[in-house]
């Protein structure tokens, strides 16, 4: 049986750490009847919140892999996924908002609006989700729902309205005011599942009407019915939650909503919002493109007979096998239906088709376009397009970033190796920003990741689930080289030996490109090099670019100018102009003064205004520059840029200067020139690694 589509949602719950998505997706689940209990993410029952399944994450009180669930509120279905708001498992998040239709922002009503809530606000925009926000924590001290408010209008340009206020803050947080229905929520029960409206307090009447008409003023923007009827007094509720909806589907309007998820206060009414305000399946447009038809964008309407168009956007290792996640866009998937893997040009069969619910899971017959569903058994990678066997398309791919940290990890016995490979063969297919190689020069295995957090919880991961035994070397910043001067080549690669040979000359310049990108340009005129032999040049350039000559890492933000060159009838082939731009890159490196350059990070501390001076101190030693702090009450916040190589094991050296009180997150800012004394101990010692692989 097809679901109504006008009464599905596709949302996402994202936000900055510690903000409490977790907690507020308990009680989601316990309001919609799918949990009988609420556990807690750092629980003392023990349990852990339902949401968090794997085992470390319940220990860590943190969020490592999405999870998704499917719950039903009044009439309607929705299907949720809580990301984590570590910046190292940004992927997760990325993957989420690409296959959703609209998402949750929790903010926490202290902290406001933090760094990786603009993080999860660039990915939004990536992907034109629209959201909700929903202040969280309203009952803990320093609450202030207001000022939350208005930092998502300064900092990240959003027009945010006020849909609700709060009657007290902090301990005396008791309810909500619904600006919209001019009505006062009271939450009793032991987990304030019952819900008392009332009408709202005489002292709070003044401010609830002044913030009324805000968001009359915003919402009528998107409605002159409405804008028409509230001049003569008869707007209604439906007129003005449409116009509402109107500005959020535009992304032209964030509705606020307050609660405290941990009190149980203000969940119920923001699962109306989702309702409410939130994009149904066939409000979103979505495009794939057409591999027949030189990649043309074809609309994908979410009509369930249509042929089908899925993509598998996560996977995951089970106890009984590969478990793909599914969004389907077009048509529907049937057990049993034979399906297309776009990528790998293969067909395979639809063997057990099931939904979801943290770890667990029902089985189902079929899924509709629209929906969310998982499908075991089938050997794909993540981001592949599953389509009908008659089309051709492909869904466009995710942003994945490039990571910024390896470390080198070996086996400490022969079953800890198998291992290890097993491992690394997984997680390296389940999560596209881990990757794992084996450096040529000192034969040592090498993972990267995003953070040492992410790196830190696969190790473990490799421990637990696969009783590796790993030994871990120091973490390796991944450093870059680039130019910074125009450097003049001309170079003839010539191999005459018996039958034909190999010959090609080509003359230009290399010289520093703009935004760290390779860019190719071909200026020969006259034929002096065949039209043929151009992408060769390109090709030769671009390999080049794989391993710099100063300390062994690639090489960015190159421009490649060649204006020149010339053939032999007979030994000119790919292969020599190939060649020919390898040596010529090679002749003109030295002379374009290569630079190291290191990964900068964008870091923010939070703690309390009494550790301050430790905390300045601690950025200054690490070669921080302080960008801007602000404080508030008795909190502080701190944002720095600091080198990378300068952050290992920072959060231990944070705690012991600030009592276990300051935390701290960071995310990859850009790269930047390395000082010249660290530079030389980095030429050094590469030269040293170098000699010691080839005495081996």
């Amino acid at each position: 049986m097809a679901v109504d589509l006008e009464k599905m949602r596709n949302i996402g719950i994202s936000a900055h750490i510690d903000s409490g998505k977790t907690t507020l997706s308990e009680r989601i689940l316990f309001y919609c009847q799918k949990i009988h209990q609420i556990h807690e993410v750092k629980g003392k029952d023990g349990v852990g919140a339902t949401m968090d399944s794997m085992e470390l994450e319940r220990e860590r009180g943190i969020t490592i892999a999405s999870a998704a669930t499917n719950v039903t509120w009044g009439d309607h279905t929705i299907n949720i996924i809580d990301t984590p708001g570590h910046v190292d498992f940004t992927i997760e998040v990325e993957r989420a908002l690409r296959v959703l239709d609209g998402a949750i922002l929790v903010l926490c009503s202290v902290g406001g609006v933090q760094s990786q809530s603009i993080t999860v606000d660039r990915q939004l925009k990536r992907y034109k989700v629209p959201f909700v926000a929903f202040v969280n924590k309203c009952d803990r001290t320093g609450a202030n729902p207001v000022r939350v408010r208005d930092q998502l209008v300064e900092k990240l340009g959003h027009n945010a309205v006020m849909m609700q206020m709060p009657i007290g803050l902090e301990d005396k947080f008791e309810g909500i005011i619904d600006l919209v229905r001019m009505r006062a929520w009271f939450y009793e029960g032991p987990a304030g599942e019952i819900r008392r409206e009332a009408d709202i307090p005489d002292e709070y009447l003044e401010e609830a009407e002044r913030r009324h008409e805000e968001l009359m003023d915003a919402a009528s923007m998107f409605s002159d019915e409405l804008a028409e009827a509230y001049l003569e007094g008869e707007a209604g509720e439906e007129m003005i939650h449409e116009a509402i909806r109107i500005g959020t589907l535009r992304r032209e309007l964030v509705p606020v909503f307050i609660g405290s998820a941990y009190k149980n206060k203000g969940v119920q009414t923001l699962l109306d919002a989702v309702v409410n305000y939130l994009p149904n399946p066939n409000d979103v447009e979505n495009e794939a493109l057409d591999l027949d038809n030189n990649e043309r964008p074809v609309k994908l309407p979410a009509d369930p007979e249509a042929p089908t168009v899925a993509l598998a956007f996560k996977l995951e290792e089970g106890q009984y096998g590969q478990l793909t996640y599914v969004r389907i866009y077009q048509g529907s998937i049937k057990k049993g239906m034979e399906l297309y893997n776009v990528r790998s040009r293969k067909r395979f069969k639809v063997g057990r088709l099931i939904r979801m619910h943290a770890d667990k899971m029902s089985d189902i017959t079929e899924g509709f376009a629209g929906d969310i569903v998982a499908i075991f058994g089938i050997d794909c990678a993540s981001g592949d397009t599953f389509c009908n066997p008659n089309l051709h398309y492909s869904m466009t791919s995710m942003y994945v970033p490039d990571p910024v940290i390896s470390l080198a990890i070996a086996a400490k016995d022969k079953q800890s190796e198998d291992n290890i490979g097993k491992a690394i063969n997984r997680f390296t297919k389940e999560d596209p920003t881990f990757k794992s190689y084996v450096d040529d020069e000192s034969n040592q295995t090498i993972i990267q990741g995003m953070g040492e957090l992410h790196l830190d919880v696969y190790l473990e991961r490799m421990r637990r689930e696969y009783r590796a035994e790993v030994e871990t070397g120091m973490p390796q910043v991944a450093y870059r080289e680039a130019i910074s001067a125009r450097a003049e080549f001309d170079y003839t690669h010539k191999k005459q030996t018996g039958g034909s040979g190999q010959f090609a000359r080509v003359a230009g310049y290399i010289e520093p490109a703009e935004d760290e990108q390779y860019e190719f340009i071909d200026q020969i005129k006259g034929g002096v090099i065949p039209q043929e032999y151009i992408p060769a040049c390109d090709k030769g350039f671009r390999a080049s670019l794989k391993e710099g000559r100063l300390i062994g890492f690639p090489i960015i933000g190159v421009r490649a100018v060649i204006n020149d060159g010339s053939t032999h009838p007979v030994d000119s082939s790919d292969m020599a102009f190939q060649q020919a731009a390898i040596g010529a890159f090679k002749q003109s490196y030295d002379k374009a003064k290569p630079k190291i350059l290191e990964p900068i990070m964008k870091v923010e501390v939070e703690g309390p205004t009494e550790f301050q001076g430790n905390i300045f101190a601690s950025i200054n030693q690490r070669r921080g520059m302080i960008v801007s702090s602000s404080e508030d009450g008795k909190a502080m916040r701190v944002e720095a840029e600091v080198p990378l190589s300068e952050m290992f094991g920072y959060s231990t050296v944070l705690r012991s200067l600030t009592q276990g009180k300051a935390e701290y997150t960071m995310e990859f800012l850009k790269y930047a020139k390395v000082p010249q004394s660290i530079s030389e101990e980095l030429i050094k010692e590469h030269k040293a690694k170098r000699e010691k692989a080839h005495q081996k």
